[in-house]
């Protein structure tokens, strides 16, 4: 039992080390700034999911380890939404609606078969079709395809490394 214990406590930590390095470089101001992604909560949501998207894939070896990620994700989505004055009568159903649009992304990205495909998917998700975002969009698909390279041996001991950002 204590190994139990101890275990899932480690899991805890090592999810808020991975989620701390996610949201830090979703943070990115780059991405704001060079690639136009909107610097609004929606934005900043979704380039949370692409982050999380980026991690969680390597981290399908460890179900245990990629639950606990999510659920330091979503301790996140509600301190924010909390911050914001949501309060707990509409919190559910707020989480509910980000749930599923966290992973209607992760299903998009993960569905996506080529650099092209993923580009289409970005440019959807982050900029909700906007025609003239079409190149940001390519060199954030490149941007996430190499991430995926860079995180492929992610584990619970590993150091968190994405790609350098494209120069657009």
């Amino acid at each position: 039992m204590l190994k139990a214990q101890r275990r899932s406590g480690q899991l805890k930590e090592t999810a808020r080390r991975l989620c701390a390095a996610l949201m830090a470089q979703a943070r990115t101001p780059a991405f704001f700034t060079r690639f136009g992604v909107p610097d609004t909560i929606d934005g900043r949501f979704d380039l949370v999911a692409l982050h999380a998207w980026l991690m969680l894939e390597p981290l399908g070896r460890d179900p245990a380890l990629a639950q606990a990620l999510v659920n330091e994700i979503f301790a996140q989505f509600d301190e924010a939404l909390r911050d914001l004055g949501i309060g707990d009568i509409g919190m559910n159903r707020r989480l509910k609606t980000m749930a599923s649009a966290f992973y209607g992304r992760l299903q998009a990205y993960r569905n996506a078969s080529t650099r092209e495909d993923l580009a289409q998917a970005l440019w959807r998700n982050l900029y909700r079709g906007a025609l003239d975002r079409q190149p940001e969009a390519d060199a954030l698909a490149t941007y996430a395809t190499r991430s995926r390279s860079h995180l492929a041996n992610l584990d619970s001991a590993g150091g968190v490394e994405f790609a350098p950002l494209p120069t657009t």
